[in-house]
């Protein structure tokens, strides 16, 4: 039996915090009903495309099923609040407010059933002076801090290419306490609210830093402290063929055998001493061959250095083929797609290797009572 089997979700969130966070429910064995809007919720269009289909909504909604409802028509919250009997989870990512204006807030879930969790994933949360106010990923980077610490040397921050908010604010915090939340019902058979706000979610990634700043006063800049760029046993080094190697041999052992590696002349070991003369003296040594030279080395020494890989090139690496992370699919109206990992072990996983995202509207409110 998986661990969610029994549980129904009720997912009125689009694009990616609130649909990743319901496919790993989904993926642990819960019952998962997106309630999308007439046409559909806009991932759907999102290139690219494979058979008319957006992979990206195909590899985000696997196993999950979908009603088309227009919340705004009379009647339709009614509707869906009659399932509410059925139902242990809703979960939504509109603006504050929103949801209780359509009738659909948690006070009418609560009253149609004591038990439900309502999990809401916002970008500021549900009070405070910023609670109503616009956002996208980038921004909540930018508030929390994180973004100004990847400035380059000009002072303008990197972009940076994973959505770290959404799923590392929003998406993971909302399934975990999700999980606390149901346990918590076990115990006391009352439901509850959840107010997920993925901007300040980010801070536990800068924990060094705050302490940094609270223990000495002066908080971390970009390129000034270990985890951005000051230390030369934790940076990006250029290699001869114009490839990168990401070195962190921050242990003392690990930096020992990586100076051993490169031979990194002795007056330089110490990176105590002039840190900057440390680096250029590294960087000087690792410009000198190629990559495959270094990776060999490397593996060898075996102190905390990598390749920097493209996408292409970490998703045929033999290591994660040869623990099947890629080893599950998406149907696609005949096509297959690898499907996308997610952060569950095995045993606590659905069985199918291969399953289907929902057509939509699939599924009618009539047959979904139980």
């Amino acid at each position: 039996m998986l661990p969610l089997e029994g549980i129904r979700v009720l997912d009125f969130s689009t694009l990616l915090p609130g649909p990743l966070a319901s496919l790993i429910l989904a993926e642990a064995g819960a019952e998962v009903i997106k309630v999308e809007r007439p046409g559909g919720e806009e991932m759907r269009a999102y290139a690219p495309q494979v058979a008319g289909e957006s992979a990206n909504f195909a590899l985000l909604n696997r196993g999950k099923r979908s009603i088309e409802i227009d919340l705004r028509e009379t009647g339709a919250a009614a509707s869906l609040l009659a399932l509410a009997p059925t139902v242990d989870v809703v979960l939504e990512q509109f603006r504050p407010g929103v949801m209780a204006r359509l009738g659909l807030g948690y006070d009418a879930w609560r009253e149609a059933n004591p038990r439900i969790l309502y999990c809401a994933i916002t970008g500021y949360g549900q009070d405070g002076p910023d609670a109503a106010r616009a956002g996208h990923d980038l921004n909540y980077q930018a508030g929390s801090g994180v973004l100004s610490l990847s400035a380059g040397s000009d002072g303008t921050p990197g972009m940076p290419p994973v959505l770290l908010a959404d799923i590392a604010g929003g998406s993971y915090p909302a399934v975990i306490n999700i999980l606390l939340a149901l346990r918590q019902r076990d115990r006391t058979g009352v439901g509850g609210f959840l107010d997920i706000a993925m901007a300040e979610n980010l801070l536990p990634f800068l924990f060094w830093g705050l302490a940094q700043g609270q223990a000495t006063g002066r908080f971390p800049r970009a390129n000034d402290a270990q985890f951005t760029g000051a230390s030369p046993r934790y940076r990006i080094y250029r290699t001869a063929c114009g490839r990168h190697l990401a070195a962190a041999p921050l242990e003392n052992k690990f930096w020992q055998a990586f100076c051993e590696a490169i031979g990194l002349p002795a007056a330089h070991r110490d990176d105590a001493l002039d840190p900057a003369a440390t680096i250029e003296a590294v960087s000087r040594r690792l410009a000198e061959r190629n990559a495959d030279h270094w990776e060999g080395v490397f593996r060898a020494a075996d102190c905390c250095v990598s390749v920097v890989r493209t996408l292409d090139e970490a998703v045929r690496d033999l290591h994660l083929a040869a623990r099947g992370v890629f080893g599950r699919e998406v149907r696609v109206e005949g096509h297959v797609l690898q499907a996308m990992p997610v952060a569950l072990v095995r045993s606590l996983r659905r069985r199918e290797s291969r399953v289907g995202s929902p057509a939509l509207g699939e599924a009618r409110i009539g047959d979904l009572a139980r």
